[in-house]
């Protein structure tokens, strides 16, 4: 009589097999399982990522409110042209935060965020400078040239760095940056009905003159880095 061969040992059940749960996302499923702050914003990011709201629709909706901002500014509604700008520059930074959080992040995605960065910038810039150049200021229009170039200089100095393999975040005028002096410049711009200001040309000057050196720091920086002795090898 032959022996029975030995009976196999119980393995788990995989991904794909009956009764294998799916993983579940942590934190509250329900408004009513809230206890925290922290559940607030936990429960909040989990239904974002369960929505069909994808990194690159959020771009476009920057892309459109820096659209229309830079039409209130052609209109002088100074006022609701920066806060159209505040709100899309925040979806600007909100579209990779969501992509590395989602998961839903593309390499094309990425792409398409740093261009409309750039076009959006730029676009608002040259209505501000049609602004100045209808008041006769050839100063401030000179000074938003300065500022376009410098942010896109700014934006390529880090690309080309990094390309090189070296880090390169050094600098005052960083994007936030950037963004925090030309809001503050459209809000307190005269005829904004914030008061008797006159904040949207110093706002330029500042932003030319920071974005060229920042370029100046990152040049040197990137040259400091490239020229320094390799360590020793292991």
């Amino acid at each position: 009589m032959t022996p029975e061969p030995p009976a196999a040992a119980p393995t788990a059940p995989g991904p794909g097999s009956p009764g294998q749960l799916p993983p579940r996302r942590q934190g509250p499923r329900r408004a009513s399982e809230i206890r925290t702050a922290a559940d607030v914003r936990t429960l909040a990011r989990n239904r974002l990522i369960e929505s069909r709201l994808t990194p690159n629709a959020i771009s476009l909706t920057g892309l459109v409110l820096n659209v229309v901002a830079a039409v209130l500014v052609t209109q002088r509604l100074f006022f609701l042209a920066g806060v159209a700008f505040i709100v899309g520059s925040v979806m600007d930074t909100l579209d990779g935060r969501y992509s590395r959080m989602s998961g839903k992040g593309t390499a094309f995605g990425a792409f398409l965020d740093s261009t409309l960065d750039r076009a959006e910038e730029g676009l608002v810039l040259a209505t501000v400078a049609a602004y100045f150049a209808k008041r006769g200021d050839e100063v401030a229009v000179a000074a938003v040239v300065v500022s376009v170039l410098g942010s896109l200089m700014v934006s390529y100095t880090r690309a080309r760095a990094e390309a090189l393999g070296v880090e390169c975040k050094v600098g005052l005028a960083t994007r936030p940056v950037r963004v925090v002096i030309l809001s503050a410049g459209l809000l307190f711009a005269r005829g904004a009905s914030l008061g008797d200001f006159q904040l949207l040309a110093p706002a330029i000057y500042a932003m030319a003159i920071l974005t060229t050196l920042t370029v100046l720091q990152r040049v040197l920086h990137v040259r400091k880095a490239l020229n320094a002795p390799a360590g020793p090898a292991a």
